[in-house]
């Protein structure tokens, strides 16, 4: 009897120390490729934009009103860590006089990541997951050796993935509260419920562009607080988008899910003292559900008064080749 409790003991050492403790809350197995979308698939969630959901969408509208929700890039615009951003005339003018007709023009030179600040969108290069055998790996299972490349990566670029077109969803967080919501407070899925029941649209399905308005977007031109934290969807809500098949998820802060992250624990929602940015990696990594962060807060509050809940939603990114991500404008049509 001694002898068999010793070797128990022993083995559940082994498999605490094998597990380690950054992967004791992860939400996916070790091997969580291939993609549902096939093995050699790089659209992910973009998979769900079909001519037919495409058709569909374009039955939304009904007055043809447009909004951009995408905010406008300058310096001084919150930046997440270390990234940068600058933009500058050259020359004044960059060219000319030339010909008869003496033209003279202007270019721009800018500086900084462009894919990854202001309005930016999260492609498949963006976040990836170093397993237990050392090698770095992203969405379907890609490893870093097999996409490196220091003028774009050779896979999982966001020229792979074409326009997103489908039935928009505006999650109106601040409407249905009746207040802004706070940092670190968790979009559960009986708000998303609530709040399409309240709104009296369908709730998003396959193909469905889900944007949420929390209201921080408000502290947009206090660069300090906006990156100190924000409210978000949590693991609750990341799992059932996941298992409804949305084409993308987009919101008015810089990650869209919730920061700090919380998990369950003894029945309660605690802070996640190790986890960092794990549902980034359970939704694109993993399950490469793509997401366009830092919206227009103002505008979304002017759709909620116009009823604007739903709508057609196009994001296009831009085709810049390996890149990890994108910037540009949404365009909403009611």
């Amino acid at each position: 009897m001694k002898k068999s409790l010793t070797f128990g003991i022993a083995v559940a050492f082994a498999l605490v120390i094998c597990a380690g403790p950054a992967f004791a809350a992860v939400e996916w197995p070790e091997k969580w490729w291939p993609s549902k979308w096939g093995a050699g698939d790089e659209k992910g969630s973009f998979n769900t934009v079909t001519p037919r959901s495409v058709m569909k969408a374009l039955k939304v509208p009904k007055t043809g009103k447009v909004y951009r929700l995408g905010r406008i890039y300058k310096q001084g615009m919150p930046l997440f860590g270390n990234r940068s951003y600058a933009l500058h005339i050259p020359g004044l003018p960059a060219g000319g006089p030339l010909g008869d007709n003496q033209i003279v023009w202007n270019d721009e030179f800018i500086i900084g990541e462009l894919g990854q600040v202001g309005t930016q969108f999260d492609g498949p290069g963006h976040v990836g997951i170093m397993g237990k055998d050392g090698k770095m790996r992203w969405y379907n299972g890609v490893e870093l050796a097999k996409m490196e490349n220091v003028y774009g990566f050779q896979k999982l670029g966001v020229e792979k993935l074409g326009p997103c077109v489908g039935r928009g969803v505006l999650i109106d967080m601040v409407g249905l509260l009746g207040r802004n919501m706070r940092l670190g407070e968790a979009i559960l899925v009986k708000h998303i419920k609530q709040a399409c029941k309240k709104s009296g649209v369908a709730l998003p399905g396959e193909g469905d562009i889900v944007v949420f308005n929390t209201g921080w977007g408000d502290y947009w031109t206090e660069p300090a607080k906006f990156n100190a934290g924000c409210p978000g969807f949590g693991w609750e809500a990341a799992k059932w988008l996941v298992k409804r098949n949305v084409a993308m998820t987009a919101g008015d802060t810089w990650p869209v899910q919730q920061i700090p992250e919380q998990i369950m624990k003894g029945g309660k929602l605690v802070k996640d003292e190790k986890g960092a940015f794990a549902i980034h990696n359970y939704m694109q990594t993993v399950h490469g559900v793509w997401n366009l962060e830092n919206l227009n807060t103002s505008v979304m509050n002017q759709m909620a008064r116009e009823g604007t809940y739903e709508f057609l939603g196009i994001f296009v990114p831009v085709q810049f080749w390996g890149s990890t991500g994108s910037p540009g404008d949404f365009i909403a049509i009611k």
